[in-house]
């Protein structure tokens, strides 16, 4: 399963392990014609992921993933085709970022009361950039041997009721869905059915999403099943939602998150690109089956 189109991914300027522009050249080296930078809460890699592109003839759409709050817990929404010089989206980043930071500080503070000496300073040396996350954590506690892979360090440590758990109010979902929309972009909600809420829960936090005027749902990301977008798919025909697709690349491994690894849209899902101007006409020319049976 590959694609031409991916519309997530990190590099280094938040919690991903390659520059971004080593980013755009394993996208060209792995087939990929468009990629999204979306990096946590900070556009800084745009500009060298840009240079990086126009080399090597990958269409770059500048992005961002942004952390929100509703109904109490977190959800990431990505903006694809965002002006990254806009005031109001600086802004509220800059304060996300501020927010992140905070809780990166007390996430260490607890990690060191756990047994992992020197919490903090190690993580500081693993983010090359100024976005200090979870991800960054989970990363250390596997080189220190706390944890065979990242999944099982947030299992045992960074996840709700673990010893490096830390909860935070990040902007509201409306404000966030607001900034994207100021910048000029469209607002994503990235991987719904990963957050592993409830169904309930899950049809109201996609009716509130669609509500505040969100415009996609990531209906293809890194290793999902054709289950998953089968239902992803029919939440978003049911709320009248365009569909977008992305790897959320952040290492090398696992491989299914490697860049482009990712299955087709289905039929009958609206692309994102038909939404607006996010891509040009030349980038429009994909192989018909990235909007695949379904």
């Amino acid at each position: 399963m590959s694609s031409p189109i991916d519309l997530h991914a990190h590099s280094t300027a938040s919690d991903g392990v390659l520059s971004p522009a080593d980013l755009v050249v394993r996208a060209a080296e792995r087939g990929v014609r468009v990629l999204a930078l979306t990096d946590h809460d900070t556009t800084d890699g745009l500009p060298a992921a840009c240079r990086s592109a126009q080399l090597r003839g990958v269409e770059l759409i500048p992005g961002v993933e942004v952390s929100a709050t509703w109904a109490g817990r977190t959800l990431h929404i990505v903006g694809l085709g965002v002006d990254a010089d806009n005031a109001l989206l600086q802004r509220g980043l800059t304060n996300i970022r501020s927010t992140r930071l905070q809780r990166a500080r007390e996430i260490g503070r607890m990690l060191e009361g756990a047994g992992l000496e020197g919490a903090w300073d190690g993580v500081r040396t693993l983010a090359q950039g100024d976005v200090v996350g979870r991800a960054h954590y989970a990363r250390l506690l596997v080189l220190r041997g706390l944890a065979a892979d990242p999944s099982e360090a947030f299992r045992r440590y960074l996840r709700r009721g673990r010893p490096g758990y830390v909860p935070v109010q990040w902007a509201d979902l409306d404000e966030v869905v607001g900034w994207v929309h100021q910048a000029g972009g469209l607002a994503v909600l990235a991987h719904p059915l990963q957050y592993r809420y409830p169904r309930a829960f899950l049809r109201r936090m996609l009716a509130a999403f669609a509500a505040v005027g969100g415009d996609a749902l990531e209906i293809v990301t890194g290793g999902s099943t054709a289950e998953q977008v089968s239902t992803a798919a029919t939440y978003a025909r049911r709320l009248g939602l365009a569909g977008s697709l992305g790897s959320d690349f952040h290492t090398l491994h696992p491989p299914w998150n490697d860049l482009g690894s990712i299955r087709p849209l289905p039929r009958g899902v609206v692309p994102i690109w038909e939404r607006g101007s996010l891509l040009s006409q030349a980038a429009l020319a994909v192989p018909a089956d990235v909007n695949a049976p379904g």
